[in-house]
């Protein structure tokens, strides 16, 4: 036994003897999206009017997070495409098509993450890759904690509360269709969700 060793086993020991608490590094645990107690929203202008509201009905997806030390580990969330819903089933149509999402060659929405910033004990920014009609770029959501607690009836585990917002440009995502003048560019994206403890 080195020196070393040696050393850190005493050390451990003394500690035991005299009821010293040995600080454990707990693992992330994995939350997965509440698909019934979720909304996944945008906005976007139209003509220098007024914005139009959009969302999309199926999504999933899951993170790692330990609410303890506030660290955020990996992130997938799928959407569908098809799911778009404008309350306008021709302009639906129209954004499933070639001008907007193409939603026929690519059927998911993709963001990835492998982690984040915390700002606060509520508040911090989640910097991950966008993929719309097979283009990926980066984007940063701003993210707000509202509650962590057990759910007060039905599944009763330990459930997040989460508000998140990002701006994006769709020509990034080489969605230029009627731009500059008749639909905006910049797209606001509103995320309202739930995610329940899965371990």
């Amino acid at each position: 036994m080195t020196i070393q060793r040696l050393t850190a086993v005493t050390a451990l020991c003394a500690a035991t003897t005299l009821g010293v608490a040995i600080p454990v590094q707990a693992a992330p645990a994995t939350w997965r999206i509440d698909p019934e107690h979720t909304v996944v929203a945008f906005t976007v202008m139209h003509i220098g009017y007024a914005k139009v509201l959009g969302r999309f009905s199926e999504i999933e997806g899951q993170f790692d997070y330990d609410p303890q030390t506030r660290e955020l580990g990996q992130v997938r969330v799928e959407i569908g495409a098809k799911s778009v819903d404008t309350d306008h089933a021709e302009r639906d149509n129209h954004v499933r098509g070639g001008d907007f999402l193409d939603a026929g060659d690519h059927p998911m929405i993709t963001f990835t993450a492998d982690g984040g910033t915390a700002t606060s004990e509520t508040t911090g920014t989640v910097t991950g890759d966008l993929t719309i009609r097979g283009v990926t770029q980066p984007v940063t959501l701003d993210v707000t904690l509202n509650k962590r607690a057990e759910y007060p009836f039905g599944h009763g585990k330990e459930t997040l509360g989460i508000s998140a917002t990002a701006e994006i440009m769709r020509s990034d995502f080489d969605m230029t269709y009627a731009l500059p003048t008749m639909v905006g560019d910049s797209v606001g994206i509103i995320l309202e969700f739930e995610a329940i403890r899965a371990d």
